[in-house]
């Protein structure tokens, strides 16, 4: 079977929330172990549906979910327009929801394989696994029935019944599918998946799947930790993308590509990723705790925003102390990655840690969006009263996601947090918004890796 399978980290993004939509501001993000697998295999020829039409088509399936398959056609359109994708119902039953960042991933990696000179796409099958720390549990979790010991679970609920944790899966699923096509379609391009030239041209066709998916809002550090692992990011000009214009419209085809192959002379890609610059010295450990709550992070990015653009100077102020604090917290884990620091030198990091969230709580209350609730706070506090406990944030744009925690790297300070979480109850009610569930802490930690080429064995009983 020729099978191709790649997998992409989440993301947390540390330090840099908002800021990292604009240009001048940078971002400290560290990619996480929990990853997003996509496996792409050849399918059958083409079936021939109703009316008696054959039909180029991809099956994706999601099989730790029910009723999560997806069947879709496409098509080249006229125009050099890029590919059409359509969603058929075919032989499956599934009621499943479309799913616009697949959707938009398959259209916009097709528009750019069917610009390569004699390329042909065949029909494949697409399964999509994700670690289990992508989403909280429930009790209706099991494990594979064919392979106990597999590192996937079987969450037997629909993917509309289950809570994200805020651990980038969009941005990890679209990356993973993007690499795995391109990997599957044209293997030996741009000096194969270890070459920076090929993860270059995945980023940046990433981008701007990822981007027209999510309609324009956000920086892309997330797509970049996908790609290249954990890094200090500062975004491409806006402008790359908005020059390629949509899917369907004359000559798209022509333009995505030279866009992905950065030759556009016009504009060229600038997005800063420097993957040495993010560090996590020894002794100090990155985990993330669930609430099983999860945000709308568009919507509160808009908000922010308008806010910003009605208060410029306020919102300036605001901004460059934010940015000097989160320079800051880089260059002091930077120090102690150095320096090997000792227990006792984390006081330097915890008290910066502090003042970052005085000033999103700042952002926060005059934005009027809860980017560290109070429920948050009152979290957050509780945690690093735990022996072992530095810091932590509400991280990338806040809300009710999951919140980053710098702890201790010895097993004691991870059960003594743990052993907390179990017992918390919140006390504050969230005014209007959700209120956080059962806190735990998720297997996940820091991941310095990217993209990932995987073996097939770890697959067993998926496939």
């Amino acid at each position: 079977m020729d099978l191709t399978a790649i997998s992409a980290p989440g993301k947390v993004l540390l330090a840099g929330g908002y800021l990292v939509v604009d240009r001048a501001y940078t971002g400290l993000v560290f990619g996480l172990s929990a990853r997003i697998h996509v496996l792409v295999k050849p399918l059958p020829l083409p079936q021939t549906l109703s009316r008696d039409v054959h039909i180029n088509h991809i099956l994706v399936r999601s099989p730790q979910f029910t009723d999560a398959e997806w069947r879709y056609g496409f098509k080249a359109l006229d125009d050099d327009a890029g590919v059409d994708i359509v969603a058929l119902k075919g032989d499956s039953d599934s009621d499943a929801p479309r799913n616009k960042f697949v959707e938009t991933a398959l259209a916009y990696v097709l528009s750019y394989i069917i610009a390569r000179p004699s390329s042909h796409i065949a029909p494949v099958a697409i399964i999509i696994l994700a670690d289990d720390d992508y989403y909280s549990q429930s009790e209706t979790s099991s494990r594979c029935s064919d392979n106990e010991s597999s590192q996937f679970q079987n969450f037997n609920v629909t993917l509309g019944e289950v809570h994200k944790t805020g651990l980038g899966s969009s941005a990890a699923l679209v990356t993973a599918i993007t690499a795995a096509m391109l990997a599957h379609y044209i293997p030996e391009s741009y000096g194969g998946i270890r070459s920076d030239a090929w993860k270059n041209r995945v980023h940046n066709l990433a981008q701007a799947a990822h981007s027209t998916a999510q309609g324009k809002v956000g920086s892309g550090f997330d797509v970049a930790a996908a790609v290249f692992g954990s890094c200090i990011y500062k975004r491409f000009t806006p402008e790359i993308l908005e020059a390629l214009g949509s899917l369907g419209t004359k000559g798209f085809t022509k333009r995505l590509q030279r866009t992905v192959d950065d030759d556009v002379a016009e504009i060229r890609w600038d997005a800063q990723i420097k993957a040495s610059s993010a560090r996590m010295p020894a002794g100090l450990r990155l985990v993330m705790c669930d609430v099983d709550c999860g945000s709308e992070t568009p919507s509160m990015v808009r908000k922010v925003f308008a806010w910003r653009r009605d208060n410029p100077d306020e919102a300036l102020l605001l901004w460059e102390t934010l940015q000097r604090g989160n320079e800051d917290l880089a260059a002091e884990l930077e120090r102690l990655s150095v320096d090997s620091g000792t227990v006792s030198s984390f006081q330097d990091l915890a008290t910066t840690i502090l003042t970052i969230r005085s000033l999103v709580r700042e952002m926060s209350n005059k934005a009027n969006v809860p980017i560290e609730p109070q429920v948050q706070t009152e979290l957050l506090d509780a945690c690093t009263r735990v022996p072992g406990v530095v810091g932590g944030v509400v991280p990338g744009a806040g809300g009710f996601d999951a919140l980053a925690l710098l702890i201790e790297d010895r097993e004691e300070a991870f059960k003594n947090l743990s052993s907390f979480l179990d017992g918390y109850k919140a006390t504050s009610l969230v005014g209007g918004g959700p209120r956080i569930g059962k806190a735990r802490l998720l297997g996940a930690k820091q991941e310095m890796r990217g993209l990932v080429s995987e073996s097939q064995a770890v697959y067993k009983g998926w496939i």
